[in-house]
């Protein structure tokens, strides 16, 4: 059974010159890290790399000693710039190698396609020696596991099919709950009513996100504890310190 109490942690190594560059929008850092809290791990530390070896091999090996889970999207698929593997083998100090069951998996999922299994393709089944795959019914290319370490596609909808088939294996602990207090006051007007009534509520954190919007501004101050209880006490609160200071609240939408 997971330990409850423990605040099980995880790091996302997101891999791509295409995301460093601005060409491509990254899409994979909140639902990995929404799939995360569902399984009670905090998403801790989000870093982006490019495709060079070196870079990702100093991530990895940095995060997978701080972090209870460490993940990684991108550079899994069949090009040469795809190096991913390599690299994740390189950080544990093992060779690369034609993982059997992946192979498997890829002539089954090519053997009624044009070319059937090319080198190229094979390329998908290649997996650091000693890893474990992880499904993926998506697109058939599994992604790897080894240690702690989770390779994922880059691939937006890949990568989510990659995280439902984990759904439930790893440990981890409460899922982050949480409540949302709209404000239509400046921040900076209502800062130290904020940091009182934080002060008030132990284990709960209070963040804050100000907009702007209709020609005024405001702010979204999200109440989160994995505690659902003091959760709902804290907004409450918050809201009714909001009213008697005569700041107009509303529901987020």
């Amino acid at each position: 059974m997971a330990d409850q109490h423990k605040v099980w942690t995880a790091a996302l190594v997101v891999i791509g010159d295409e995301i460093l560059s601005g060409r491509t929008e990254d899409r994979n850092i909140s639902q990995v890290a929404r799939w995360l809290n569902e399984q009670g791990i905090r998403l801790a530390e989000v870093r982006v790399v490019p495709d060079e070896e070196k870079a990702i091999v100093i991530a990895v090996n940095s995060l997978r000693t701080l972090y209870d889970y460490v993940f990684t999207t991108g550079g899994i698929g069949p090009t040469h710039d795809d190096i991913t593997i390599d690299s994740i083998a390189e950080a544990f100090g093992v060779p690369v190698i034609v993982h059997p069951e992946a192979r498997h998996v890829l002539e089954d999922y090519y053997k009624d396609r044009p070319g059937g299994l090319t080198e190229s393709r094979l390329r998908m089944a290649r997996a650091p020696a000693g890893a474990e795959l992880i499904p993926n019914p998506s697109s058939g290319a599994p992604g790897v596991r080894m240690g702690n370490v989770y390779i994922l596609a880059g691939v937006p909808n890949i990568a989510k099919a990659m995280l439902a088939a984990l759904d439930g294996k790893l440990e981890g602990g409460k899922p982050m709950l949480s409540a949302t207090v709209r404000a239509h006051a400046a921040e900076s007007d209502v800062a130290e009513l904020l940091r009182e009534v934080q002060g008030e509520h132990p284990g709960v954190s209070i963040g804050s996100y100000p907009f702007y919007r209709d020609g005024g501004y405001g702010a979204d101050f999200v109440v989160r504890s994995d505690d659902e209880e003091l959760v709902e006490r804290c907004a409450k609160a918050l809201r009714r310190r909001l009213e008697k200071a005569k700041v107009e609240v509303s529901e987020a939408g």
